[in-house]
């Protein structure tokens, strides 16, 4: 074990090819199914919607994909990124547990989309695409896209969740700073957009209506546009891998080996980044480490949600995967942690979680903010809401270990900083936020719409 508390790689670190799982799952998979006929789904119909470059990543089974030099040389900007051991937090709780942290929050716009966005905006353009559309709940991933093509002269066209919109105005700013077009969704830019403004004229948003909404434009652009996404589906997942690649060394570096992995869980792309490698360790080397991912009481995916069919969007307009859901008609509360407000969760995740190698976790508003506040009094960062669900359970993990004495090894994902989250802070000091569990019966109510897959 090392005395050190910061871990750095240089650049000649930078991984080489990220870490594919479809090599590696233990279940089969399951088919992406047409949203009209039911049927598995072509490569031509997807590519309605991506360039075939990324289509065949989906279904790629090679275990390692090479990362393009112009997508390493842009991850120069701010990888490999730092693995810190928390010692000020393990002081504060007074655990023999030591606790340490990859922190994504040091990317140019301070989380961990750009590792995708960066490799997805590349593939665009290598395959002639000149425009794209997307969604974003807190903003994070509308800006790194943003920024990701500005990199490659990209147009891009974004909806934003309305209720984000209105709360982080910043994260905004920084989009249009990258000279994307982005608003407030539902919008009545699409047919999907205003028949939902006509039900509610207030309508806070969701992904699912975002979502909708974004691939309307692409699906009905006549090919000059194409769509990309911030989390869910595989290439996604895959490419945040470059995350727990680089902690895998940096582990090493440390002298230590994680007995516990944790990750805050929306759709599943942080998460997969950090805990994807480690599960790779757990599947072919025999390594035991607790794979935890952890999402907000307030959209209780994995934790209240089926493993079912289910539509990628509100439209039911999107493919059909079978992953866990809230149901496609799903409409979050206004939590502040507005990346995690997904009804749905990447397949390969929810596969896992099915099958016992993923264990699932939910957390209140109230304490996850008290975990977040901690950390930051003690390690100096002001972390994400949506980052401070995996402080929470990682605080947890460590008190468990100060009353039975053990002195397991935990890490977790810092996938952003809570700069542009002030107001959910505020909201916090003042005794203004609510914890809010979504109710069984919601579920149920919603499990009535799930599409009628044959033989599902």
């Amino acid at each position: 074990m090392s005395d050190r508390t910061r871990f750095d790689l240089d650049q000649s670190r930078i991984p080489k090819a990220w870490y594919n799982i479809n090599a590696d799952m233990p279940v089969p998979p399951t088919p992406v199914l047409h949203p009209g006929t039911m049927e598995p789904v072509t490569p031509e119909f997807l590519n309605v919607l991506f360039p075939m470059n990324i289509v065949a990543q989906e279904v790629c089974q090679d275990r390692w994909v090479e990362i393009p030099d112009p997508v390493r040389e842009i991850y120069k900007i701010w990888r490999p990124t730092p693995m810190r051991r928390a010692v000020r937090l393990e002081k504060a709780l007074g655990t023999p547990a030591h606790i340490y942290f990859k922190d994504e929050s040091v990317s140019p716009v301070g989380s961990h989309k750009p590792n995708t966005a960066v490799a997805q905006a590349f593939y665009n353009k290598e395959a002639g695409t000149k425009a794209l559309t997307t969604e974003t709940g807190a903003g994070q991933w509308g800006s790194a896209l943003a920024m990701a093509c500005n990199f490659f002269g990209l147009s891009l066209e974004i909806f934003m969740v309305k209720v984000s919109y209105h709360q982080k105005p910043y994260r905004r700013i920084i989009m249009e700073n990258f000279d994307a077009h982005v608003f407030p969704s539902p919008t009545d830019r699409t047919h999907f957009g205003k028949r939902v403004l006509e039900e509610d004229p207030e309508s806070p948003g969701s992904l699912g209506i975002a979502i909708s909404e974004a691939v309307e434009v692409a699906a009905t652009s006549g090919g000059t546009k194409k769509y990309s996404l911030g989390s869910v589906l595989g290439h996604v997942m895959m490419h945040q891998t470059v995350i727990g690649i680089e902690a895998l060394e940096q582990m090493e570096m440390a002298g230590e080996y994680p007995d516990v992995v944790i990750g805050c869980a929306g759709g599943g792309s942080n998460f997969a980044g950090f805990a994807f490698p480690f599960v790779h360790k757990n599947l072919t080397e025999g390594k035991k480490t607790k794979i935890l991912a952890v999402e907000p009481a307030s959209c209780p995916t994995l934790t209240k949600g089926k493993y079912t069919f289910d539509f990628g969007d509100t439209a039911a307009t999107a493919p059909i995967v079978k992953m866990y859901t809230l149901g496609h008609t799903f409409i979050p509360p206004g939590i502040h942690a507005g990346g995690l407000r997904y009804h749905g969760m990447s397949p390969a995740v929810s596969a896992l979680v099915d099958h016992g190698d993923v264990v699932a976790r939910s957390a209140r508003q109230n304490e996850t903010f008290q975990a977040a506040v901690l950390f930051s009094k003690t390690e100096g960062i002001i972390p994400a809401p949506e980052s401070a669900h995996a402080i929470r359970a990682a605080i947890d993990e460590a008190l468990a270990c100060k009353e039975t004495g053990e002195k397991k090894v935990i890490a977790f994902n810092l996938s952003g900083h809570g700069h542009f989250d002030m107001t959910a802070y505020q909201s916090f000091h003042h005794g203004m936020l609510e914890d809010y569990e979504y109710p069984d019966h919601a579920v149920e109510e919603a499990m009535t719409h799930l599409p009628k897959v044959p033989g599902a």
